[in-house]
């Protein structure tokens, strides 16, 4: 499975250490940076995930930034986005489960590196349950397309 991972500076130090984790349990990681805790604008590497996603270079994503609020919101100006802002495996298990996220968003600054561990595991082990929700993630999509009218 090809996962595509980035952050902000405020997520850095953690997406280095997940990006090792996930390398270490067999993931292909693409790293889309940053390459330090400089200073950057979280939405330049929202984008470069989600357009590794729409575009099938990657299974899915995950972008942390303080809160994973911001990387969320611009994750989800892609077509076919659907990124969820997740502080516990609960949630990522719901996300997946139930709105086939696809780019998971998490907070360095509030929730500890070994809960955005599980709930990245928790998240890539999920199915999407399809049945009731396949037609609510469909009336998503039809929010994307109806906004371009």
């Amino acid at each position: 499975m090809n996962i595509s991972i980035a952050s902000d500076h405020a997520g850095f130090e953690q997406k280095e250490h997940l990006a090792a984790y996930l390398k270490e349990r067999g993931y292909e990681v693409i790293n889309r940076g940053p390459d330090s805790d400089d200073r950057v604008d979280y939405p330049d590497y929202a984008l470069a995930v989600a357009l590794d996603v729409v575009n099938g270079k990657s299974t899915f994503g995950v972008l942390l930034c303080g809160t994973g609020i911001g990387m969320a919101i611009s994750a989800n100006k892609v077509d076919g986005i659907r990124a969820a802002n997740v502080t516990t495996p609960e949630f990522a298990e719901l996300a997946r489960a139930h709105n086939n996220a696809n780019i998971v968003c998490l907070s360095a600054r509030f929730v500890d590196e070994e809960t955005n561990r599980a709930i990245v595991e928790k998240f890539f082990a999920t199915s999407f349950e399809g049945g009731r929700h396949a037609c609510r993630v469909q009336k998503i999509g039809n929010i994307e397309l109806l906004s371009k009218e």
